[in-house]
This record gives C-alpha cells, sequence and structure tokens, in this order.
C-alpha cells in the first residue's frame, strides 16, 4: 500500500502553501477528490505573478498577459466543476497572433494558429523561401513537441530523467560546413544553420527570450515553444488574466478550499520522517496529511525540510527576469491595431551578452507591446492601456533614464506615444520578487529536455513522504500551462500515490 493511501481512502488534511497558479489548480482537484484542503498564502490575495494594477480607470496585467494552451484550464474546469471554463471567463483568440517589427523596417504580422497562413505571410514580407523554411521548421519542432509532451507536461518526472536530459528530440537538419556535417544542438543553431534569414533567426529566438532564456544556450528542443504558439493559439482572457486567477480561486472556494491570507509559513513540520504539517509566523501549527509547497527555492529552503534527494534534479538557478512599464494613453485604440507586437533590435548578440553575460538589460532590447483593446481596462473608449516587458537580470533595477529608453523604443509599436502618455508606472524584478519571493524576481522557464538537463525541474513529489511541490519552481516549469499541468500532477499524486503515471 502506497504511503498515504489509507488517507487517500477517506477525507485527508491538506495544507498548500502559497496560492499560485499551480496551487490552486492542486486545491481544486485536491477538494474534488475529497480532501480537506486549506491554503496558507502570505499576501493579501491570490494568483501569485498573476496581478493586476488598476489607476484612474486603467487596468494591466503585471504578470502574463497571455493565454497559451488553454485546453490545460478547460480540463481543470472540467474535472472540478459543472461550469466549463468559457462559462466563467471569456477567451478571445488573438488574431494575428503576432505583429513581428525587424530592425530593417521588415513587418510581418502572423495568423494564429495556422502554419499555412504564417508560412504565406512570412514569404509574402521576407521573400527568398523564408515562408518555406518556417514551415519546415514546424514540422521538425512537431516532432519534437510529439516525442516530449507526456514526459515533460503530463507525467511526473521521471525518476530516470538523466535520459530526458541528454536525449535531443529535435531532429535537426544535418548541415555541412567545411570537412564536417553538424547538426543543430541549439535554438541559435536551428535559427543560423536551418532558418538562415536574420530576421527569421530572430523570431525563432524571440520565443526563447519572452521566457528568460539564452537562445545561443537553450537546447534546440525548444522548438516546442513556437510549435505550441502555432498550433494551439495564443488566447486572451477578456478584463485581463486576473480574471483567469479569479475563476480558478472561485472554483476552490465553489469546492470548500479554505484560504487563509496574510499567514506566512515559516516551518514545514515533520513527524516520524513524514511532513505532518505548518507552522505559521505568529507560532500557530496546522496538521496536515500531505504538504504542498508552492513557494520559489529560496522559500522552500528556509522551510526546514531537506526536500530534494540526491541526485535530483537542481533548482534553476539562473533564471532571468522581467521589466515591465505600463502606460495610460490619450486617445483610442487605432482599429487594427494588433494585441502584440514584437519589436526585434538591431543587435540581438548584443542583447544576449548584455542579459546573460553582464547581467543587465539590453540598450536596445527585444520589446513585447501587448494593446489588448479591452473596453474594460481602460476609462472610456478615448483611451489606451499599452503594457510593454523586456527580459532583463534577475536583480536588475532600471533607472528612469532607462525607462525613457524603453518608452523611445516602443515609439516603433505605438507612433507619437511620448504625445499620447498621460502616466507610467514600472514594475521591475524586485516587485516580481516581492509577489513571488523568487531571488532576484527571477521567472522559471518551461521544462525542456536535453541541454544535461539544465532546463529540467525538480519532481513535484520529494524526499519527505508526504511533501510535494507545486508550481513554475518545479515539474514541468514556468508558464500558465506548465502551472496548470503541476496542480494535475500533484493531485495525482496524492490521490492515486507513487503508481500514478500522468493525466490522460
Amino acid at each position: 500500500m502506497p504511503v498515504g493511501a489509507d488517507k487517500v481512502a477517506g477525507m485527508g488534511r491538506i495544507a498548500v502553501i502559497g496560492a499560485g497558479m499551480g496551487a490552486l489548480a492542486a486545491a481544486a482537484r485536491l477538494a474534488v477528490a475529497g480532501h480537506r484542503v486549506v491554503v496558507y498564502e502570505r499576501a493579501a490575495t491570490y494568483g501569485g505573478a498573476v496581478r493586476r494594477f488598476e489607476r484612474d480607470g486603467f487596468g494591466f496585467d503585471t504578470g502574463p498577459g497571455l493565454l497559451p494552451l488553454p485546453a490545460v484550464y478547460r480540463d481543470l474546469f472540467l474535472k472540478t466543476g459543472k461550469e466549463p471554463l468559457e462559462a466563467c471567463v471569456e477567451l478571445v483568440q488573438v488574431d494575428p497572433a503576432a505583429r513581428h517589427v525587424f530592425e530593417d523596417g521588415t513587418e510581418v504580422s502572423l495568423p494564429n494558429a495556422s502554419r499555412a497562413g504564417a508560412v504565406q505571410a512570412l514569404e509574402a514580407a521576407l521573400g527568398g523561401g523564408a515562408g518555406e523554411r518556417w514551415g519546415d521548421f514546424l514540422v521538425r519542432a512537431r516532432e519534437a513537441w510529439d516525442r516530449t509532451r507526456r514526459p515533460l507536461l503530463e507525467e511526473p518526472l521521471w525518476p530516470n530523467w538523466s535520459v530526458l536530459a541528454g536525449r535531443e528530440p529535435y531532429p535537426a537538419v544535418p548541415h555541412k560546413r567545411l570537412l564536417r556535417t553538424r547538426k543543430a544542438r541549439t535554438l541559435a543553431d536551428v535559427g543560423a544553420w536551418e532558418l538562415r534569414d536574420p530576421r527569421l533567426r530572430a523570431l525563432l529566438e524571440s520565443h526563447a527570450l519572452v521566457y528568460g532564456l539564452d537562445p545561443r544556450a537553450t537546447p534546440a528542443s525548444a522548438a516546442v515553444l513556437p510549435y505550441m504558439e502555432h498550433a494551439f493559439g495564443t488566447w486572451y482572457v477578456r478584463g485581463g488574466m486576473r480574471e483567469l486567477a479569479r475563476a480558478v480561486y472561485e472554483r476552490c472556494v465553489a469546492r470548500r478550499v479554505e484560504f487563509v491570507f496574510g499567514a506566512e509559513v515559516t516551518r514545514i513540520l515533520e513527524k516520524d520522517g513524514r511532513a505532518a504539517g505548518v507552522e505559521l509566523a505568529d507560532g500557530a501549527a496546522a496538521e496536515a496529511d500531505f504538504v504542498v509547497a508552492g513557494v520559489a527555492p529560496a522559500v522552500l529552503d528556509r522551510l526546514g525540510v531537506p526536500a530534494r534527494a540526491d541526485g535530483a534534479v537542481p533548482p534553476q538557478s539562473d533564471a532571468s527576469s522581467r521589466l515591465t512599464v505600463l502606460l495610460a494613453l490619450r486617445g483610442g485604440r487605432p482599429e487594427g491595431t494588433a494585441h502584440r507586437t514584437v519589436l526585434h533590435p538591431e543587435d540581438s548578440v548584443a542583447e544576449l551578452m548584455r542579459v546573460f553575460e553582464d547581467a543587465e538589460a539590453a540598450e536596445d532590447p527585444t520589446v513585447t507591446v501587448l494593446r489588448p483593446g479591452d473596453p474594460s481596462q481602460v476609462p472610456d473608449p478615448d483611451h489606451e492601456a499599452v503594457t510593454l516587458s523586456v527580459t532583463v537580470a534577475a536583480g536588475f533595477e532600471p533607472t528612469a533614464a532607462y525607462v525613457q529608453q524603453l518608452l523611445a523604443c516602443a515609439e516603433r509599436a505605438v507612433p507619437d506615444l511620448g504625445d499620447r502618455l498621460l502616466w507610467h508606472e514600472v514594475r521591475s524584478p524586485a516587485d516580481f520578487a516581492e509577489a513571488t519571493g523568487a531571488d532576484g524576481g527571477a521567472v522559471p522557464a518551461p521544462a525542456l529536455a536535453a541541454g544535461g538537463g539544465r532546463l529540467l525541474h525538480p519532481s513535484n513529489s520529494t524526499a519527505v513522504p508526504g511533501l510535494f511541490t507545486v508550481g513554475g519552481w518545479s515539474h514541468p516549469g514556468g508558464g500558465l500551462p506548465h502551472a496548470g499541468m503541476s496542480g494535475a500532477l500533484v493531485a495525482g499524486l496524492i490521490v492515486e500515490g507513487p503508481d500514478f503515471r500522468g493525466s490522460q
């Protein structure tokens, strides 16, 4: 009989540390399975990094602004109640998925969830067979996706995870150079050897950079990131992504999950070598049959339990962060404006060196501009809410001059921005650190195969029986879909025991 199986048959007590999206997903599923679930959150609200900022009638997402792979949350709502996800939030497919503006002035708008449409748009904008090369790349990326989808998204981390660390699932095209034949090992190699056009390379590498990954060091398996977007589409939640967090929280409440906000957990309690509850900052203790920790590695380390087994995947230590600037503009959003525009720099190598080698921020960065055109985010139709975001080193603190530099860059996407600007707010890595507890405001990347396991994440089960981890810093890593899947995996491991083989 698995450890804790006697608890599963009845109503077990489960203490969840943190109310991030992965923790909420786990709590809802566990409550439906008959457990008594109590969530302890040190902040005054739920959602982790999925926050919202409001001022003068303007509203902004301060965490993720778009939702890939919504099927993860559709499954969560299907498994935890009668109301489907679409009855609780309004999902809007973003089309075009993105408008890309390159340093030479070339622009291309890529349709949502259409490989053929993307091929046609790229060929029309770039020419020279660029569309065909991108389409062929997506076919190979699909093969990498098919090889890794279950072990990296739908199954608990394999005990022999080192197999994933060494196996490159991306079927790279052999590249002849001088007298040697090579295959791409990194995403940058794929761009240089298989896509060739510098604008296609920039397009590819931006999919890694947005997750805080250096394409020069990221395995070729990261090809699954643009594939996910092309295959499953990009979605926006009307009212902002905070609405998704609200819906998941309300589903938890409907399933009788108890929330204790303003409650900082200072220690995980043990009894007979097993997790037995949590101790709070006020000295109170709460007993539990299982503990689920949805916190960053630095926070987990402070809770007094050596949760990781020898030989386990170590937590990521080189994750980057994000700088976000919220813009309140006079004047409405022009008709036909793309929801998302990606501004590519003149010198992408200089950007990567600045962020990943100098631990700073690029002077000329890749900038993502979100212009949702959501009436609920503005005081009236004569105003617009815009969000700028760039990848920076963890711990980077922006100066006023650097923010002004970003605003100048954004003029490429938002003409006359300077004349329209009413005010702006900055969300730095320090703000992310405050919201999540991650050192330097680091943002975890999704788990990826190959690369020596550097982009795998620790298993959801730990060396301490009864203690599980959930959320972006655990398998299967960062991103909203991955957080939702981590909740499903933890619930499966607790309800079904160690023989659980993953979601179906």
